[in-house]
């Protein structure tokens, strides 16, 4: 009696686990705008008023759809021109530099690398500043176009000291703790020289990162630099894969090296500078966020630009909340939070980068 031949055995189709794969990124990305979603609305009804969420939906629904839900008019006023322009414009902040420190991270190959490292928080804010203190521009010239020169000064300064020392990442670093500290002493020139004893501590309050002044025109410009900027860095997301490998190697896979640098770091300073003309200086968004998106997703910035948009946008949203209510009838700047919590992340990180590979 012949045998049948026995079949070989054929590999899996690999399309199911595209499917699979697919299917995953979709769950996080719907569990992350739900996290997000979440914080927000915390954030709305959390305060010294505390509004029911029944409340806040109707004061939501209110304002977006016009409906006609009876609600006390204090009541909706704090919840829709306050709290949810205020914790929409967190998110946007939070988003924006934690992109920032994504895209700088690889670009420069250095764990520490972020916006306000590389001196593009000094210089806007030294350029807001002078548009508060001095008038610079003589009206014509708002605070957000202040901060955007000043950051693209403070920018243009660290790449020629970065150039003059020779170039590389480690040299980028140093000039841009040069460029800060320069631009950070020519704020405070400003402010203790010529603003009265109001200003100063306005502008000083607002340095440190302050949300308490933030309004509904603040979030038609937070939003969409932050989405805009996004779409951007999504676009070269496999670009800045290969500049994890090196500007070589970045090179032998046809990639414009320089043309890519100046986009991508002109975007990071401008998206840095509109959101220091918003909320002031908020330091360790752009520095810690990165690192806790590439530990929960990998490396490949297709999954880390995303992971990093929505986890510094809840971050932000949830540091907001805390200086709310840490100190009862009293707000603290919300930089004075992220730093409370950043500080041991980045000596963490610090730690960590000196470890061999």
């Amino acid at each position: 009696m012949t045998a049948l031949p026995v079949a070989e055995a054929r590999p899996a189709p690999a399309l199911p686990r595209m499917i699979q794969g697919t299917l995953a990124r979709l769950a996080l990305a719907v569990l992350a705008l739900a996290v997000l979603l979440l914080a927000v609305g915390l954030a709305v009804t959390v305060g010294e008023m505390p509004v029911a969420p029944l409340a806040a939906a109707k004061a939501v629904s209110n304002g977006l759809f016009g409906t006609a839900f009876p609600l006390d008019p204090i009541q909706e006023g704090v919840i829709w021109d306050y709290r949810l322009s205020r914790a929409l414009v967190a998110a946007g902040c939070g988003a924006a530099l934690a992109l920032s420190g994504t895209v700088l991270q690889a670009l420069l190959r250095n764990p520490l690398a972020e916006p306000y490292l590389l001196g593009v928080s000094a210089g806007a804010s030294t350029g807001a500043v002078a548009v508060m203190i001095l008038g610079v521009g003589g009206g014509a010239l708002s605070l957000s176009g202040g901060a955007l020169i000043g950051a693209a000064a403070a920018f243009a300064l660290v790449a020629l000291l970065a150039a003059g020392a020779g170039g590389g990442s480690d040299r980028i670093i140093l000039a841009g703790v040069a460029g800060s500290q320069l631009f950070n002493a020519v704020t405070s020139y400003l402010v203790t020289s010529f603003a009265d004893a109001e200003q100063a501590r306005g502008v000083m309050f607002w340095l440190l990162g302050s949300l308490g002044g933030v309004r509904w025109p603040d979030v038609h410009l937070a939003l969409p630099v932050a989405v805009i900027g996004f779409a951007v860095c999504l676009l070269h997301a496999r670009a800045l894969d290969a500049f994890t490998f090196g500007a070589d190697a970045a090179a032998s896979l046809g990639i414009p090296v320089l043309r890519l640098r100046v986009l991508l770091f002109g975007l990071t300073a401008a998206m840095a500078a509109a959101m220091v003309s918003i909320v002031g200086s908020v330091g360790f968004i752009g520095l810690v966020v990165p690192h806790a998106a590439r530990f929960l997703v990998g490396p490949g910035h297709a999954r880390l630009l995303p992971a990093a948009f929505l986890m510094g946008a809840v971050v932000m949203v949830l540091a907001d909340i805390v200086s709310r209510i840490i100190i009862p009838q009293q707000i603290l700047p919300i930089g004075v939070v992220t730093a409370l919590f950043g500080a041991p992340a980045f000596a963490v990180i610090l730690f960590r980068a000196r470890r061999p590979a």
